[in-house]
């Protein structure tokens, strides 16, 4: 199984976790991609990851988490030393989120929520600043990328695979590159077809 987290208010639907699942479908049929929507809020995205992670952890090959979805990820990886490929990784979610704190709206889902400074408790509580296990982590970060600063994410992963390309943007152009590498990372390229 192969878990997809993706960013903050998107949704599956988006590009990269489509490719993902297109990518996997073909090549490796016999895996499961799970890609969930997650919640608006920090500790029900929290508590529905986990449920998915400990409910697979004894056939979970990797998880891929973007943006939000890298901060969210990085916290399983610590916790359940499961592999992540973090892509434009948001490093403090607390602090960027915590500007933009009211009503804000999914633009996939048409949900409408408030986000507040209780929310940005929750998330610094599951902050990763000293990583642990640097082989379970592949960093994807492009340089261009308008949303995040791509230095932080240089430094938290320092020690860990990384590739970092110039230019580019926040959704992180030509993803769709290094999908069988992250299979070779989740160690299943030697059954690819």
């Amino acid at each position: 199984m192969i878990l997809y987290i993706h960013g903050f208010n998107s949704s599956p639907q988006s590009i990269k976790a489509q490719q993902t699942l297109a990518f996997f479908q073909q090549k490796f049929p016999e895996i499961n991609v799970i890609i969930p929507q997650i919640p608006c809020y920090p500790q029900p995205a929290i508590n529905l990851l986990e449920d998915i992670i400990v409910k697979n952890q004894k056939v979970i090959k990797g998880v891929i988490g973007s943006s939000l979805g890298g901060y969210l990820a990085s916290y399983f990886v610590e916790k359940y030393s499961v592999k992540s490929v973090i892509v434009n990784p948001a490093v403090r979610p607390y602090e960027l989120l915590g500007d933009i704190q009211g009503v804000q709206t999914n633009p996939y889902t048409k949900e409408q929520f408030e986000l507040t400074a209780a929310h940005m408790e929750v998330l610094k509580s599951i902050d990763t600043p000293s990583l642990t296990r640097h082989d379970n982590y592949w960093l994807l970060q492009q340089e261009g990328d308008e949303v995040l600063d791509f230095t932080q994410a240089v430094t938290k992963y320092a020690g860990c695979k990384q590739t970092v390309e110039p230019g580019g943007e926040h959704r992180f152009v030509g993803f769709e590159r290094f999908l069988p590498g992250i299979a070779e990372f989740f160690q299943l390229a030697q059954t690819i077809k």
